[in-house]
């Protein structure tokens, strides 16, 4: 996974927190909820991103062992 996607998607994670923050202490339902859904996609994208690092890690170590 490279740099830019793991800071894209903390970025993303941090904006929706923020969001749901806001929308919670503004007694705004509609921000408060879609701050959940930014986290949500945040969170589902870092977990594909590991697992194609697990998968990277696995190819690597079976060329090692060619």
């Amino acid at each position: 996974m490279g740099f830019d996607d793991k800071a894209h998607n903390k970025a993303e994670e941090l904006g929706g927190k923020a969001k749901e923050a806001l929308g919670r202490s503004n007694d705004d339902p509609d921000l408060e909820a879609e701050g959940k859904r930014d986290q949500m996609s945040a969170g589902l994208k870092q977990a594909g991103e590991k697992v194609k690092d697990a998968l990277h890690d696995v190819k690597d170590a079976f060329k090692k062992h060619d």
